[in-house]
């Protein structure tokens, strides 16, 4: 739970209100503009009405500048960023030849396999050669190959469950499974801050939709009582199944998920789990294989298992982990699976690849070393903004860490002046996140070395200090000789 200081509050709350009547007031005369040259439209009715896009043309505009930057190189710890200019206050935006070579601090690239490796990237060019970048057709047509079938028996293996199916998209492996899973007469209760994937994905079900308080286990039990006692609206005949959907590490708080004690409530109450670890497979546990691992969870106790690769893994796609049964249903349902084309043969291998690594089976230790590299890098960032000041959320190991931003105005300020300064970052504002809740995102990779970590606090140190979003005092820095001293303890 945030709490927001009120004179933070105060000022965000004012600053939109003040956005909101501009805006209003360039909507008048536009209207009076239109109806002096009206009959364009000819019997047509306006197929953008008023406050239905006020946002994305009175706010979103003035600030695009700081979202969809195009970039022309892998998204490594560095990267090139495609320089953008506008002659129309931000309503367009064209690309220049110009490029700025840029610290990366937004790609969810977590164990650094986005980039060319060494023994990922040949056998992605070899499987190019074999199959081609696609199938050019549905997996229940001709889009199976063997790298398929081995791809679904690697990430079964791999998060430990007895099957696997795969999809070329991850926001369509939630949005696409769940109205498969359940229906009418059943319930989900869903996390208040998952993801719009599952969102989309219960609200196309058709089954009745609860929420409970996000991360809060006890606000989770309380629901599913009164919901089981009272049973199904009007008729209060029991549900015909009940599913509660979490995610492993939420994508726009770093927060790990209360995972055992939600297991535990589930199992009081019959309810099904269905874990979306999108964010954390790959990315946390002692050998990388997510939540389960990391807090102690078996994973004979979570139902449905959905994750992504296009995080750790360093390719697209998702998948949905569970019992035979449930996956051998999947496939003659699914329409992500009856209809979509299967996901491309090239990165299909290059996952299976990457698990091969993160496991040792490449026949070295650069898997082990990724994540541990990739836990110190996020624990030693945490630590170091936290110290500078910053109100920074999420848990330690978590690769995603926001930093607090509120204020619509530093929205810009802190992005733009971070590109300035050769540092990339992600800031997210509404709707991605309530209204007075707008953030700096930013994603920490294995890739990036002590020297990119320290020059990125330093940035954004001083951005902070520039933008004012330092919400908290910082902590005095330690002398040469005390840092010394508390080495030699160590020692």
């Amino acid at each position: 739970m945030i709490t927001i200081p009120y004179l933070t509050a105060l000022t965000t709350y004012f600053s939109y209100g003040l956005l909101f009547a501009f805006g209003q007031l360039r909507d008048f005369f536009r209207k009076i503009i239109d109806w002096w040259y009206a009959g364009n439209l000819q019997g047509y009715a306006p197929i953008c009405l008023g406050l239905e896009d006020f946002y994305i043309r009175r706010l979103y505009l003035r600030i695009q500048d700081c979202f969809g930057r195009p970039i022309s190189s892998p998204p490594d710890a560095w990267f090139d960023v495609v320089e953008r200019v506008s002659n129309d206050n931000n309503k367009t935006l064209k690309r220049t030849t110009k490029i700025s070579r840029c610290l990366n601090l937004g790609s969810y690239n977590y164990l650094g396999f986005a980039a060319a490796d060494e023994y990922c990237t040949p056998r992605v060019i070899e499987s190019l050669k074999r199959f081609s970048p696609s199938t050019c057709s549905a997996r229940v047509d001709g889009g199976t190959t063997t790298v398929h079938t081995e791809l679904e028996e690697c990430v079964a293996n791999f998060v430990g469950k007895p099957s696997a199916i795969v999809f070329g998209m991850g926001y369509v492996t939630n949005s696409a499974i769940l109205p498969v899973l359940i229906g009418k007469g059943g319930l989900i209760i869903s996390d208040s801050l998952n993801h719009n994937s599952i969102v989309n994905g219960a609200r196309g079900s058709g089954a009745t939709i609860r929420v409970f308080q996000h991360n809060t286990p006890s606000h989770l039990e309380k629901v599913l009582r009164e919901h089981i006692s009272e049973g199904q609206p009007r008729t209060h005949r029991p549900w015909k199944k009940i599913i509660v959907v979490v995610e492993g590490i939420y994508s726009m708080e770093g927060e790990l998920c209360q995972l055992p004690e939600i297991v535990a409530i589930c199992k009081k109450y019959k309810a099904y789990v269905y874990l979306d670890e999108a964010h954390s497979i790959g990315a946390v546990g002692k050998s990388g294989r997510g939540v389960c691992e990391l807090l102690g969870v078996d994973t004979a106790d979570v139902d449905i298992m959905m994750g992504t690769f296009t995080k750790s893994f360093g390719s697209c796609g998702g998948y949905i982990a569970g019992s035979k049964d449930l996956i051998q249903y999947l496939k003659y349902t699914c329409p992500a699976h009856l209809y979509a084309t299967s996901i491309s043969p090239p990165a299909a291998q290059q996952i299976i690849s990457a698990i091969k690594v993160i496991l040792g089976e490449d026949g070295s230790s650069r898997g082990a070393q990724k994540l541990a590299r990739i836990r110190e890098n996020s624990n030693f960032f945490r630590s170091e903004l936290q110290k500078m000041g910053f109100e920074v959320l999420g848990d330690n190991d978590s690769p995603v860490m926001p930093i607090m931003l509120y204020n619509p105005a530093k929205i810009p300020a802190f992005s733009r002046e971070c590109l300035r300064r050769n540092v990339a970052v992600v800031t997210v504002a509404f709707p991605a996140t309530p209204l007075l809740l707008a953030r700096a995102r930013i994603c920490i990779s294995a890739a990036h070395t002590r020297e990119d970590m320290v020059k990125a606090l330093e940035v954004i140190s001083s951005v902070g200090d520039q933008v004012g979003i330092k919400y908290f005092p910082a902590e005095p820095k330690k002398h040469a000789a005390e840092e010394e001293e508390g080495r030699i303890k160590l020692e």
